[in-house]
């Protein structure tokens, strides 16, 4: 299926302190067909959108203050506190080691962007996440992805810079 048909009803929240990038995300969802994007620079803010607005996607960067992208995602896992805890979320960030991997896994991400990103690797991000098997599970404390290395294949997407083009 194509991106821009996947993207033409979909509603993506960007969650990151820095507007510039921001704003290159949206540009770039835009050029794709996205329906909707929905900006915003804090954690609080997203929770609250999140609470007032239909989303259907996430991408956080990992790295913000006072709360970072980890607390945004195990936030949004939490079926006790979440509006939407089995939200796809794709993490954005300049860590690629395997502890910091791992660290986001447990809290739920569905995939990685490592910065800097291409257009081509926010793609196929954005592909994978919205047309794969995610292996979601539920329980009383989280909703989301599988979190057992075992039974998760590492969903990360790196390039050299973010590009569009029109």
């Amino acid at each position: 299926m194509a991106l821009e048909s996947l993207l033409s009803q979909t509603r993506i929240l960007v969650v990151d302190d820095n507007a510039a990038l921001r704003g290159v995300l949206r540009v770039s969802l835009q050029a794709f067909g996205c329906a909707k994007v929905v900006e915003t620079g804090s954690v609080a803010q997203a929770l609250d959108i999140l609470k007032t607005q239909p989303i259907d996607l996430v991408i956080t960067d990992w790295k913000m203050k006072p709360r970072d992208g980890i607390d945004l995602v195990s936030s949004i896992r939490s079926p006790v506190s979440s509006p939407c805890p089995g939200l796809p979320v794709i993490m954005l960030t300049a860590y690629d080691g395997t502890d910091k991997i791992r660290q986001a896994r447990r809290a739920g991400v569905n995939a990685f962007l490592i910065k800097p990103v291409t257009a081509a690797a926010l793609a196929s991000c954005l592909r994978d996440v919205l047309t794969g098997d995610q292996g979601y599970v539920e329980t009383d404390s989280y909703v989301g992805p599988e979190r057992r290395e075992a039974d998760r294949s590492d969903r990360s997407h790196s390039a050299a810079q973010l590009t569009v083009s029109h």
